[in-house]
């Protein structure tokens, strides 16, 4: 099993391989995202910890993800102008994404095995589930959707 967040890589939302090494030094926000969900508006919370934090080591990451009730329909070009156009978002996007299962993308696979969530269980519940990992790329926390992104700034701070 891999060390670290930095060792993965993902496809961007423009298509191309992200080596996420990239972000190596950096806190990271790591969210699956949805933009049909009763928590999308957390994109402008993400996007607003994306410019609180800009001028230190840390990131937001958005992997948008269809398998919590469809609300991700669209394509990689539709969720990218819907987050931009809706929420000014600026921070890094992903494409689409399995979270659960036997398509489990390799980054989730580890960031769940590393926390578990509620009562020790492994899958992500739903959208907008959150992961937090050091400046050595260790997840320090688990959050579950309904935790507004402004709540975890204090943790944050910690890390950095």
């Amino acid at each position: 099993m891999t060390g670290s967040v930095y060792d993965f890589t993902a496809i961007g939302i423009d298509g191309t391989e992200v080596p996420l090494g990239r972000f190596r030094g950096q806190a990271l926000l790591i969210v699956n995202t949805a933009s049909k969900c009763g928590f999308t508006g957390q994109y402008a919370g993400l996007e607003a910890l994306h410019r609180q934090y800009s001028d230190r080591p840390f990131e937001v990451l958005g992997f948008p993800c269809n398998q919590f009730g469809a609300q991700e329909p669209g394509r990689a070009a539709e969720i990218a102008s819907f987050c931009s156009s809706t929420f000014d978002v600026n921070f890094p996007m992903f494409d689409k994404i399995e979270v659960n299962g036997p398509n489990r993308h390799p980054l989730y696979d580890w960031l769940t095995r590393q926390r578990r969530g509620f009562l020790g269980i492994r899958d992500v519940k739903w959208n907008f589930t959150k992961f937090l990992t050091d400046r050595e790329g260790r997840v320090v926390a688990r959050f579950a959707p309904r935790i507004e992104p402004a709540e975890i700034a204090p943790e944050i701070d910690k890390v950095l």
